[in-house]
């Protein structure tokens, strides 16, 4: 039965970010073609975050997964597999935007709108099947997110949209990590320091290269 209920969760995280790439596809506000060429880093970073999940549970288990492989790939990762895939996608993504033909803040729009929608109705689908009360103010929250999104993409710059979205998004986590006894991303539970650690660090990121892009 955990195995089962597991399993159901991630077909539902699967679904939503199918979801969040086709509501990207169809409503970008980019040209066809260059959504085009979008898309694939999209779909190829997501499915590299999943296996650097997975990579991520047996570094964090590696002893058991030794003796007894099945026991710790039959289970999905736990919050310190999921901190390890954010970080191993972080140093991919970093690494890809040393090269020339890669638009850092192209993917991070990109990716942000189908992490938001995906997020959306995961949450959506979780207090819908599971009557899920924790999702509602989650919920609350990216809509917030989804209106600011569509509402400043065409009047502000990219770099000046991420980090009002990272702000804000920074920011309702906390709000809901004070009336709710925890917070969760797809599932995963999040913990205070990693939502202080992954503000400052896409923060960083993108104050770093708007000042490479212009010097």
């Amino acid at each position: 039965m955990v195995i089962a209920s597991k399993a159901a969760s991630i077909g539902v995280i699967i679904i939503s970010l199918i979801i969040g790439l086709v509501i990207f596809f169809l409503f970008g506000d980019s040209p066809k073609e260059e959504r085009k060429r979008s898309i694939e880093p999209l779909i190829s970073q997501l499915i590299n975050f999943i296996i650097f999940i997975w990579v991520g549970k047996i570094l964090l288990n590696l002893p058991l997964f030794i003796q007894d492989p099945l026991a710790v790939l039959a289970y999905p990762g736990d919050s310190g597999a999921f901190y390890l895939a954010v970080l191993f996608t972080a140093l991919l993504v970093l690494y890809n935007a040393t090269r020339k033909n890669f638009d850092l803040f192209v993917f991070a729009e990109g990716f942000t709108q189908v992490f938001l929608f995906a997020l959306f109705f995961y949450e959506f689908f979780r207090m819908s099947m599971e009557d899920h009360t924790y999702s509602l103010g989650y919920l609350i929250l990216l809509s917030i997110l989804l209106i600011v999104y569509f509402l400043l993409r065409s009047r502000i710059t990219t770099f000046i949209l991420l980090v009002v979205l990272l702000v804000g998004w920074t920011g309702g986590l906390l709000i809901l990590n004070l009336i709710y006894p925890f917070v969760a991303v797809f599932g995963y539970l999040i913990e205070l320091w990693f939502i202080i650690a992954f503000f400052i660090g896409c923060l960083s990121i993108l104050i770093f290269y708007e000042r490479k892009k212009k010097s």
